[in-house]
């Protein structure tokens, strides 16, 4: 009995000090978290640091400290897991994308940023996959299967353009703004689906029938993922217009707001759809219909809460992966061979760029084929821009090699170990090089515009992109269009000629007559007197 007792009070105590040791942990990284805002705010000006940079760099000095105190034993203070990267930190950063994007400059431009996001990345794959699989066999990594060279391919063709929006501004470079920030987000997604469907078909049998499936998947999981984002969008609508839930509680429809954003997601990973497209087209829909239909508070509410949780999010994940790059247990399998490693580094980042190069000024020729008007079109330095701002990468190749190449974060294997490796070498290098170059670049290619932070953008209280519909002509709101008048195209080659236009009156028309007297939005007047949103409706009509 005595022995019994003595083992229950010995679990009791390993307990007890390890939920002690989690506390101090995650103080520590707040504490961290709480740093890399200062630093930011005081680098603001900086020529060439930003807020992805500073908390990659206070992560790497962390690790430092760390390891050393351990005595070279370990070097975070909380264990990577993709699991945490793509159920709580991915969904509030793409569903503020979708929720703060300007609507109209994306729709405007939607073939192009699908052309960059889709068939780009399915180009970059391709060239990455190709040039690896040479290359790594005459390098003697080790045993890798045509999965794992296809996974590579998905792995860094997974954009990272964070560094790049928070320097352009997109009330000053709309076009350009808008082909960065859409392509960033199809790119993420179409990456994700790619990975994912590449693990779930039997790449030993290649035929062109299974080459037809994975096409045909493809499209399904991007359309369907698509429909789920805007029919949840829509829901959350229905919902807080039908219900006023504003008239008793504002804290009640901010958060259904939230909940119902991060529902859509998790619907989309619990069907096997892709989460990322579906949370974005979620955001999309909200910022233009629900977000019209609570009160002005919740508004204002909902807005910073949105982009706040989206900030820390990336804070969080850039600081974790300079942690993690000095992870002891998987640097040790290289230890007796770095030049594999840093070989195997050098040509990723080769095929990385002439991946990028492929695709964009190639694709960029043909969309300008498309355009008559000149500021319409692509200049050869926005181009550039576009190239550069792609070359970064981020947490998603990191959590998709953890996925490929690790079994719950522990490496076993040397090739696997390699791989790893090479990951956290090519997104340490091209945020911290390319991203240190990234202001100089853009000041010199564009010298007129105004250089921001991204966290200027968040200061008005009702910013346009709210105001205006999902797609438009060259004004930011229909207030603008009063007085003139979109004139019905009288042929079909006028059609043509002015589709944006077309498909703007045509979508205007549809909305005000089946889809706001339904699901609200900007200018819907409800049943009920005197409420907010019939004020606020007033306001805005």
């Amino acid at each position: 009995m005595a022995i019994e007792m003595t083992s229950i009070v010995s679990k009791l105590s390993m307990l007890s000090t390890s939920d002690h040791a989690s506390v101090v942990s995650m103080n520590l990284f707040v504490a961290l978290l709480c740093a890399c805002i200062v630093l930011g705010h005081l680098l603001e000006e900086n020529r060439w640091m930003n807020e992805s940079i500073t908390a990659l760099l206070i992560g790497i000095c962390t690790g430092v400290v760390i390891l050393l105190f351990s005595g070279g034993k370990s070097s975070h203070i909380l264990v990577f897991s993709e699991d945490l990267f793509f159920i709580y930190l991915l969904p509030p950063i793409i569903f503020n994308a979708g929720f703060q994007v300007k609507k109209k400059q994306f729709f405007v431009n939607f073939m192009t940023i699908t052309s960059f996001g889709a068939i780009g990345t399915l180009i970059s794959c391709v060239i990455i996959t190709t040039g690896a699989t040479f290359a790594f066999k005459r390098m003697d990594i080790g045993p890798l299967e045509i999965g794992d060279y296809l996974a590579i391919g998905a792995i860094f063709a997974a954009t990272d353009s964070v560094c790049t929006l928070q320097v352009l501004n997109q009330d000053e470079t709309p076009l350009l703004y808008s082909l960065v920030f859409g392509e960033g987000v199809v790119n993420d997604a179409t990456s994700v689906v790619l990975f994912n469907a590449i693990q779930s078909f039997d790449l030993n049998q290649l035929n062109p029938s299974i080459a037809l499936h994975f096409l045909g998947n493809f499209l399904y999981l991007f359309v369907a993922s698509t429909l789920l984002g805007v029919v949840t969008g829509l829901l959350s609508a229905y919902v807080i217009k039908k219900l006023y839930i504003g008239r008793h509680s504002t804290d009640r429809e901010v958060a259904l707001m939230m909940l119902m954003a991060y529902l859509s997601y998790m619907l989309a990973e619990l069907t096997y759809l892709s989460g990322i497209l579906t949370v974005f087209f979620c955001g999309i829909v909200m910022s233009h219909y629900t977000w019209h239909n609570v009160t002005q508070s919740s508004r204002i509410t909902t807005k910073h809460s949105f982009a706040t949780l989206s900030f820390v999010a990336e804070i969080f994940i850039f600081l974790y992966v300079g942690m993690d790059a000095l992870d002891i247990e998987k640097w040790k399998f290289v230890s007796d061979s770095p030049g594999t490693s840093i070989a195997a580094s050098s040509v990723l980042l080769g095929l990385i760029l002439l991946g990028r190069a492929a695709f964009v000024f190639p694709l960029s020729f043909l969309s300008n084929l498309t355009k008559k008007s000149q500021h319409q079109k692509i200049s050869f330095r926005q181009q550039v821009i576009i190239w550069w701002a792609g070359l970064m990468r981020g947490a998603v190749s990191m959590a998709l090699a953890y996925n490929q190449f690790t079994m719950s974060g522990h490496t076993q294997l040397r090739s696997n170990a390699i791989m790893i490796t090479s990951t956290i070498t090519v997104v340490l290098f091209s945020t911290v090089v390319f991203g240190l170059l990234t202001k100089p670049l853009i000041r010199l290619l564009l010298p007129h515009p105004k250089i921001t932070s991204s966290m200027t953008t968040t200061e008005s209280t009702t910013p346009k992109s709210f105001i205006v519909p999902l797609l438009g002509d060259s004004r930011d709101s229909e207030a603008d269009l009063e007085g003139h008048e979109i004139h019905r195209p009288n042929s079909l080659r006028a059609l043509l000629s002015t589709p944006t236009h077309t498909v703007h009156r045509l979508w205007r028309k549809f909305d005000d007559s089946f889809m706001r007297p339904v699901f609200g939005g900007r200018g819907f007047v409800p049943v009920e007197p005197g409420s907010p949103s019939e004020r606020n409706g007033n306001q805005w009509g």
